[in-house]
């Protein structure tokens, strides 16, 4: 049996597969934030074309401000996901500072664990909303609201990913939170 090279009793086909995940981790938030970038682009130019022609030309684009209210929940959803894959939502680390290294990883691991239920959480009750509301149209937009409504369910599997990321990464003893 192959060695990582560096550690211990660690198979490299393990190493290899936490440095897939990790890749994998990264390139689909990458894309996110690129998907990010586009919707938010996208969302200002349509507000500054309704504001242009309701106060310029008089005339309203009826459909604008749902479009926009729709990006902004795609927005919202997919933005968390990329705060959390860069740890960046706030926090309070009063109590994880004074810790000892071990309370610390022990701290973490249970974190992960109790961020991928909420996450499971945003799946499950997400695809049931979703799947609730799949009758129902918008009104300007004439789009079906399950489409609206199915970054939520999205997002909680995007943030499973991540956590699950995360959580080897602990284990591994790759983290770079200690």
């Amino acid at each position: 049996m192959l060695l990582a090279p560096g550690l211990a009793c660690q198979p490299l086909h393990l190493k290899l597969e936490t440095g897939m995940i990790k890749k994998a981790s990264f390139l689909l938030n990458q894309w996110i934030e690129y998907l990010l970038f586009s919707l938010g682009f996208t969302m200002t130019l349509l507000v500054a074309t309704q504001v242009f022609c309701r106060y310029v030309l008089n005339q309203s684009l009826f459909w604008s401000e749902e479009l926009a209210r729709f990006l902004l929940v795609w927005l919202t959803f997919l933005g968390a996901s990329c705060a959390y894959y860069r740890r960046a939502h706030p926090g309070v680390d009063f109590l994880y500072t004074r810790m000892p290294l071990g309370l610390k990883k022990i701290s973490a691991i249970l974190t992960h664990l109790v961020s991928m239920a909420l996450f499971s959480v945003m799946v499950v009750y997400g695809y049931q909303f979703a799947y609730f509301v799949r009758l129902q149209i918008s009104p300007a937009l004439q789009i079906p609201k399950w489409i609206v409504l199915s970054i939520i369910p999205i997002s909680g599997a995007i943030l499973i990913f991540h956590a699950l990321t995360f959580l080897i990464e602990e284990l591994k003893g790759d983290s770079h939170d200690h």
